[in-house]
């Protein structure tokens, strides 16, 4: 079962998500306002057995995806977290010892099929494919054998960046990670209740159709059970709150020139048991 905020008619909603489209559940459950206060009540079993045997009630091309989670206390992205993505910084490092880290704000995502926004301030648009997780269960300095245990649910991103606005200082990249709708989020959380959902999984992204980014998360520099435990060492972490957990190589700044986006590109970010999160990119008006 998969679970997605979306708009029709002017009005929100959650419910489960089909290939006809959308049930509506969020009337159902009037105490439960958002998917964030499903993933505080551990409701996502709830909405499961809501569904079931339902009829679609918002059938596809009567609604537009929203990003999933509309309030999360936290956005943490980790950057720096695949091995061929270290190297790309040429700086003859070795991976470091503890991660990167880095904020977003809600308000710089967009929905799934809807455009990404490049900027009046810069035409350095990329792209990063990555699979972000939610936490179910909050904590501190949560053990790696605990970690698995506070996901409530998986999701997609597309970290979009603005490449030389994350020079703009000596030593932080928050500006050219947050332009309004400038990455996206979605289509929906797909619940966690396995190890095996994200311990091996192929992510790709495809520009246009061509492959730029193609990986597996066995392969990350910090597995996501160390993201946890790092994380959660020096800020509590609460239900709803989003960790983007790193992109592979391939970005367009990557390239010799650099392929940054432009207005009618699509990109297609897909993951092994979560799906596809596509979006095309229009400028700012």
């Amino acid at each position: 079962m998969k679970f997605a905020t979306y708009r029709s008619g002017g009005e929100l909603f959650y419910g489960a998500a089909t290939d006809k489209g959308m049930i509506a559940l969020s009337p159902d459950f009037p105490h439960l306002p958002s998917l964030k206060e499903v993933i505080e009540a551990n409701g996502l079993a709830s909405l499961t057995e809501a569904a079931a045997g339902r009829e679609v009630t918002h059938p596809n091309g009567s609604f537009s995806y929203e990003i999933p989670l509309q309030t999360p206390e936290k956005i943490i992205c980790v950057g720096v977290n695949f091995p061929d993505r270290n190297a790309e910084y040429k700086d003859g490092q070795d991976a470091p010892a503890n991660m990167s880290l880095f904020i977003r704000f809600p308000r710089s995502f967009t929905g799934h099929d809807r455009p990404l926004i490049r900027p009046r301030a810069s035409d350095k648009l990329d792209y990063e494919g990555e699979i972000a997780i939610v936490i179910g269960k909050g904590g501190r300095h949560i053990s790696r054998d605990e970690a698995y245990g506070h996901i409530a649910a998986l999701t997609l991103c597309n970290e979009g960046t603005l490449r030389d606005w994350v020079r703009h200082a000596k030593f932080n990249v928050t500006q050219g990670k947050n332009f309004d709708s400038s990455g996206a989020m979605g289509p929906w959380l797909v619940p966690f209740s396995s190890p095996e959902q994200l311990e091996d999984v192929h992510l790709t992204t495809r520009v246009n159709g061509e492959l730029r980014q193609d990986d597996r998360t066995s392969r990350m520099l910090f597995p996501i059970t160390r993201q946890i435990e790092y994380i959660s060492t020096f800020t509590t972490l609460v239900p709803g709150d989003i960790i983007v957990t790193g992109t592979p190589t391939g970005a367009g700044a990557r390239f010799d020139p650099p392929k940054y986006l432009k207005p009618g590109d699509v990109i297609e970010i897909e993951a092994e048991g979560i799906g596809r999160l596509v979006n095309t990119v229009e400028d700012e008006a």
